[in-house]
């Protein structure tokens, strides 16, 4: 009888595969070979889960959705308020260093968006996504009564996204903490509240 095997899981085996080498190695070390090694599976079973040039893709999409998927359950535990939902947001984003693996993969794809369309759409289409969820959050907020009224809520949320763009890089250079992210996130959200914490 057939062994039944877990798509999904598979792929996701494989991705992380993926990006574990791409973090200690570099994007050229992700070869179909290495990554089956690193996998635990054939060569051929990398070839049967991913159309060409997909796995790499499916890498950083799941990138993504792990960061997203963490950044939701965090946000359930912080509570309602907007400072909170905004402030769990942002540390996300950053890929404050206890996500360094993350923040690696990241800044190796972003490099390769230049030249690859594929990767560079899928950048975007995140980028998008957040941009509106900090839209959303600024406003959020205003309505609350949280943060100013005044404010630009796209531009407040072009700012801190080029902020948590900046804090990733740290990050994945190791030249932060996740203490020092916090206190620059602090600090850089300062002027939106309508009072001290």
């Amino acid at each position: 009888m057939p062994r039944h095997v877990d798509h999904d899981a598979r792929r996701k085996q494989i991705a992380t595969a993926v990006c574990e080498l791409i973090a200690e190695r570099g994007f050229e070390a992700a070869t179909l070979r290495e990554v089956a090694d690193r996998a635990g599976v054939s060569m051929g079973a990398v070839q049967r889960a991913f159309p060409k040039d997909g796995m790499l893709r499916f890498a950083l999409e799941h990138v993504i959705a792990q960061t997203d998927e963490r950044g939701k359950r965090r946000i359930e535990a912080a509570g309602k308020t907007a400072r909170a939902l905004l402030t769990i947001t942002l540390q996300e984003m950053a890929l404050a260093d206890e996500h360094r693996v993350e923040a690696r993969v990241w800044l190796t794809f972003l490099t390769r968006a230049g030249v690859q369309k594929g990767f560079a759409q899928v950048l975007r289409d995140y980028h998008d996504k957040a941009r509106a969820l900090l839209v959303w959050l600024v406003q959020h907020g205003q309505t609350t009564g949280e943060i100013h009224a005044g404010l630009d809520a796209d531009l407040e949320a072009q700012a801190l996204q080029a902020l948590t763009d900046g804090l990733t890089q740290q990050a994945a250079l190791g030249y932060t903490t996740p203490d020092f992210t916090r206190q620059l996130i602090d600090h850089a959200t300062t002027h939106l509240w309508t009072s001290k914490p």
